[in-house]
């Protein structure tokens, strides 16, 4: 595939890629990734940065661009990493002549991502002819969409290696929803082989995409249920103390809309953000009720801890500390509610650029290396614009 502009930033067009330092933290390191199609590229910025700074994570969990950037991590050895999350980012760039023909100030980017929405995007997504017959016409659960994801299988098989994902060097977990039960599902290395359509599962986003059925059942897109999947990490047991590194592509806040383009827009933003600030308050607070027991359980006398009773209630208890670190993509100039199919080479270089500034900024800081409330268990550290 041909290299990205020369006139991108060099972090995109350099052929060499930065080695992994020596291991800088002690504690299980988590990378959660959102879906949000082409925002995913600040995701890759931000694996760039950890890498760079010796941090490689132990545990990735993704869904929809999540689980694919997931794979491109987990699927390969550290020194391929960057080169094949490059050649992906690079092969669905594009750039198109309605960005130069059309003022993006009066029109922002649906004209400009009109030809993602005609033609689709190569080694992705193209359009599924059997479309044409109607809304109303039967094509089966894994026909029933606007485009076929059969350009993503080629690029899964020749970019992801699944022989290194399922030695489970990293751990990767894809969320996916039930289409039938509505049920979340995470398919994960630790419990079972994973392949190429576990990660198009967990992109299936419906109508766009078709579903995938494994096993007998058919998966939609987790994003469609839970797109900041913080609770797999403290929900997991054993618990490990963690520093998990929650890289977000929607903006849980915004201003009122006064536009209809400015209300899709913001719709899709809090359709997609996932209550993710709530979400993680929830954790933190059952997270410290664990930690609670913890210590109710060692202030008790021997005699009473040795009761069969106390001791199953003690399980419950939990000392695990969890630091946790939510890098939020900036809004860019002009995009709109078609942001998350920008795939115009100049948006994915600007958001690939803002994902390493922010974590080398984080990097820098260290916060996770500050004092901490042990009795609370979970640290959340901003991070982002």
């Amino acid at each position: 595939m041909n290299a990205m502009s020369s006139s991108g930033p060099t972090l995109l067009t350099q052929t060499t890629t930065a080695r992994a330092k020596e291991r800088v933290v002690k504690e299980q390191v988590v990378l959660v990734l959102q879906g949000g199609g082409a925002l995913g590229a600040y995701q890759a910025g931000v694996y760039q940065a950890l890498m760079e700074g010796g941090i490689e994570p132990d545990w990735v969990i993704g869904t929809s661009i999540g689980a694919i950037n997931g794979a491109l991590i987990a699927g390969n050895e550290p020194a391929n990493r960057i080169p094949r999350l490059r050649e992906f980012w690079d092969g669905v760039a594009r750039r198109s002549l309605l960005d130069q023909l059309w003022p993006t100030p009066i029109f922002g980017n649906s004209l400009a991502n009109l030809s993602t929405v005609m033609s689709g995007i190569p080694g992705f997504f193209a359009p599924n002819p059997q479309a044409i017959w109607g809304p109303s016409f039967p094509l089966g659960i894994e026909k029933a969409s606007y485009y076929t994801t059969e350009p993503l299988k080629e690029t899964l098989g020749r970019l992801v290696d699944f022989d290194c994902l399922n030695r489970k060097p990293v751990r990767l977990s894809v969320g996916a929803v039930n289409v039938r039960t509505s049920e979340m599902r995470y398919f994960d290395s630790q419990a079972m082989s994973l392949g190429p359509a576990h990660i198009m599962a967990s992109g299936a986003l419906p109508p766009a995409f078709p579903a995938v059925t494994i096993d007998g059942e058919s998966y939609w897109d987790g994003g469609i249920y839970s797109n900041t999947p913080i609770e797999v990490v403290l929900d997991d047991v054993p618990r490990l103390n963690s520093l998990i590194f929650s890289v977000n592509v929607w903006q849980p806040t915004g201003v009122h809309p006064t536009t209809l383009q400015q209300v899709m827009a913001r719709h899709k933003d809090i359709q997609f953000a996932s209550r993710g600030k709530s979400h993680v308050a929830r954790q933190a607070q059952i997270h410290r009720l664990r930690h609670v027991v913890r210590e109710l359980t060692n202030r008790l006398p021997m005699e009473l801890r040795a009761d069969p009773v106390v001791q199953d209630l003690a399980e419950y208890g939990c000392g695990t500390l969890m630091h946790l670190v939510r890098l939020l993509s900036p809004r860019l100039d002009g995009e709109d509610h078609t942001k998350d199919i920008d795939f115009t080479r100049s948006g994915i270089e600007r958001r690939w650029k803002a994902g390493h500034d922010h974590a080398r900024k984080i990097l820098a800081e260290k916060p996770w290396e500050g004092a901490v409330d042990t009795l609370a268990g979970v640290m959340i550290h901003e991070a982002g614009e």
